[in-house]
């Protein structure tokens, strides 16, 4: 696991356990491909919460072992935060995923997904995606045509810490009319980031791209970006 998608989840983490995790309750976190290879997302987790590791093996971090990549063992509304890091670009059908993870959150589930944006070509066991900017709306258009009415909270493309990835990160809410339970966001006081959106503000991008994010070593020049 790259530095960045630690960093990232983090974040998410800060943002959102405050209105996740409460004395009161134990709340329920489902990581999916929480095989601890070089970090696991799981040593970013806040304390007091009921946390499972699934994959499609065996290994550190891993508590359930799938088998089948698009069915979590979990009942309906089951869960309130369900993870997904690196994980997307390696499954072949992800819109199917997608909508096995919305029927296991709660109504006032989160659902946290972090994917490449760009980077090598690297089988787990396939490599076949890559995310953009509109990526997180469109499942958000899937999801309704199937019945659902989630929301994208926020999604932005992280910028490079050390080598040649850029994470699109994207938090979904699994009910829409669940939303003032969140009134705040990762992007309100991120900067480092491209092509952010978050939800009730305009339908504009926020530190818009102007080159392609393999090229961000320019942004120490402070080249290549513009606000709309």
């Amino acid at each position: 696991m790259h530095l960045t998608a630690l960093k990232n989840a983090r974040e998410f983490f800060d943002c959102y356990a405050p209105h996740i995790v409460s004395p009161d309750t134990q709340a329920s976190i489902i990581e999916i491909g929480s095989q601890d290879v070089n970090g696991s997302l799981r040593s970013v987790c806040p304390q007091g919460v009921s946390y499972t590791g699934v994959d499609f093996v065996e290994g550190r971090g891993v508590d359930v072992v799938l088998q089948d990549p698009y069915v979590l063992p979990f009942g309906d509304a089951s869960a309130d935060v369900v993870l997904a890091s690196s994980v997307f670009e390696h499954s072949e059908m992800f819109w199917v995923l997608f909508l096995e993870i919305m029927r296991v959150l709660k109504p006032t589930g989160l659902f946290y997904l972090n994917v490449p944006s760009n980077g090598d070509f690297h089988r787990w066991p396939v490599d076949c995606w890559r995310f953009y900017p509109d990526s997180g709306n469109a499942l958000v258009t899937w999801a309704k045509r199937n019945g659902m009415q989630p929301l994208l909270l926020e999604s932005y493309t992280s910028l490079q810490q050390t080598g040649l990835w850029n994470d699109f990160v994207a938090v979904f809410l699994k009910d829409q009319q669940f939303a003032e339970r969140y009134p705040t966001r990762i992007l309100h006081n991120k900067y480092d980031y491209l092509n952010g959106i978050a939800s009730f503000e305009p339908a504009r991008f926020h530190n818009q791209s102007t080159l392609t994010e393999d090229r961000l070593k320019l942004q120490a020049a402070g080249q290549g970006f513009a606000e709309e």
